[in-house]
């Protein structure tokens, strides 16, 4: 039996309100071939105009509309998409492109349209992140295309899997914005965008894999966690994005499912200056830290305690590591500490405020500096603090941690919040950038991360997950760590 749990009478009131705006424009649920349409609320509405070159391209992937040549199964391993495969000699790549793929406006897929969208990427400004430092050149030939990089890149596939390297039709690229409007290749067909609104699609009967199961989306943006909460209760969205800790209690448990994101909040104490140069009161911070109490207390017990830097999205990652002995910690005897964090998320403050009283209680003395995260970023990166909180993205759009561990812990690091310049961990980044892919590269980024860890210059707290809901009609939505698949061929409403 379900158990049902409501919002009290002027929080429901008010989430009508909101619904009633948001989902006023919402295309009908049913499509002319008599199925249910699935509609979908949305945290975030798109930030420029669904262009793939930017983050928007996740809305596209989540969509299935916008294709890659290749895509990761759950390990992060490169696996065929538009391409049917691939092999690498020395700087270059040759990936076979799929035959039998048309795009939405009914044109065939061809190597030439690969080089076009791969080139557009490539020499976008800003280029998109996966490509960030990476110089790589594209060229067509028959039914193949090669990848060139600068230098040799055991990464290619997997950058080739981001959802902003799309491969879209000419047409896409007509204007002065890369338009996916019906220029995608996947099982549903992009066909309207209400500037930050709404979405809608249509199931493409022409698509190159398995037919989609429902006959179309129509997507709403609704950016309010409350409003989204209770578009699920009251049956205005099927599937819904994102929802707030503090809805997900007042919701039919059976109707949410909670997705392990990896993502980990990390307590970044600073190497190079102030008390934490230290390396036995870093020692002393990390066993003053009670992450299971904040678990609880902050995040109601929707979160996972850390076993390391990298959580439990990562399956394999626990699975390899090995116990150590800690470092030997001294008695903090009242050194002064000032710890920072951003209100932008809005657990942080709260774990800041508890991370204050462990500390406190362990001889510590401790300044809170809480501010919006444009207006500290600067001063935690030039390490203006002795102890930061950060909420990371532990994987990037490779699927790999590795650029992760080499921006933050690396002595070159663009994202060194600990300032940590180490040889120990410098040299297993290293070893971990350069082994190919699979069991011995995943072996190496753990060893890497046990450097790190042994340092003491970053002590993980807790991994966060996503709260997705989904009505009790909905039958095979994705639920995906990477936040790159939603709706799929196999999802639909009964």
């Amino acid at each position: 039996m379900r158990r049902r749990l409501l919002l009290p009478t002027a929080a429901l009131a008010a989430a009508s309100l909101l619904l009633t705006g948001c989902f006023a424009a919402t295309d009908s649920t049913t499509s002319g071939d008599g199925g249910k349409r699935i509609r979908v609320a949305m945290l975030q509405p798109p930030r420029s105009g669904l262009t793939p070159l930017s983050d928007d391209a996740f809305k596209l992937s989540r969509w299935s509309t916008a294709e890659t040549l290749v895509a990761l199964d759950a390990d992060g391993d490169a696996r065929p998409a538009l391409a049917t495969g691939w092999k690498q000699n020395g700087t270059a790549w040759t990936f076979t492109v799929r035959d039998g793929v048309t795009f939405h406006d009914g044109t065939p897929l061809t190597a030439a349209d690969v080089e076009r969208s791969l080139t557009r990427a490539a020499t976008a400004s800003p280029k998109p992140r996966i490509l960030d430092g990476v110089d790589l050149t594209v060229k067509a030939s028959g039914k193949t295309v090669t990848v060139t990089t600068a230098t040799e890149d055991p990464l290619v596939p997997q950058r080739l899997s981001s959802p902003q390297l799309s491969i879209l039709s000419a047409k896409a690229y007509q204007g002065k914005t890369v338009n996916p409007v019906g220029t995608g290749t996947g099982p549903f067909r992009l066909t309207k965008v209400n500037g930050t609104s709404s979405a809608s699609l249509d199931r493409y009967d022409g698509y190159w894999g398995e037919k989609a199961k429902a006959p179309g989306i129509d997507v709403t943006f609704v950016p309010d966690g409350t409003a989204r909460a209770a578009a699920l209760r009251t049956g205005e969205a099927d599937i819904v994005e994102a929802i707030p800790v503090s809805q997900a209690a007042l919701l039919d448990q059976d109707l949410i499912t909670e997705v392990p994101m990896p993502r980990t909040n990390t307590l970044h104490l600073n190497t190079a200056k102030g008390a934490f140069k230290d390396p036995k009161l870093r020692a002393a911070a990390r066993q003053a830290i009670d992450a299971g109490t904040i678990v609880k207390g902050v995040y109601e017990g929707r979160a996972d305690v850390a076993k390391g830097l990298l959580g439990p999205a990562l399956a394999w990652a626990d699975g390899l590591r090995t116990p150590r002995d800690p470092a030997p910690a001294a008695a903090p005897n009242g050194a002064t500490i000032t710890l920072g964090t951003y209100s932008d998320r809005a657990e942080l403050p709260e774990v800041a405020q508890a991370l204050q009283q462990q500390l406190q209680k362990a001889g510590f003395k401790v300044k809170l500096d809480v501010r919006e995260y444009a207006n500290i970023e600067s001063d935690a990166l030039s390490g203006a603090f002795d102890a930061f909180i950060l909420s990371r993205a532990t994987v990037l759009d490779s699927g790999d941690p590795v650029a992760y561990l080499h921006s933050d812990f690396g002595s070159k690091g663009s994202f060194n919040l600990a300032q940590l310049a180490d040889p120990a961990v410098d040299k297993a980044l290293e070893k971990a950038a350069t082994t190919p892919t699979g069991d011995a590269r995943r072996k190496a980024v753990i060893e890497a991360e046990a450097a790190v860890l042994a340092t003491d210059a970053a002590v993980p707290m807790l991994h966060e997950r996503v709260i997705q809901g989904d009505a009790a009609g909905v039958v095979g939505a994705a639920h995906d760590p990477r936040e790159r698949l939603l709706v799929t061929t196999d999802t639909y409403v009964k």
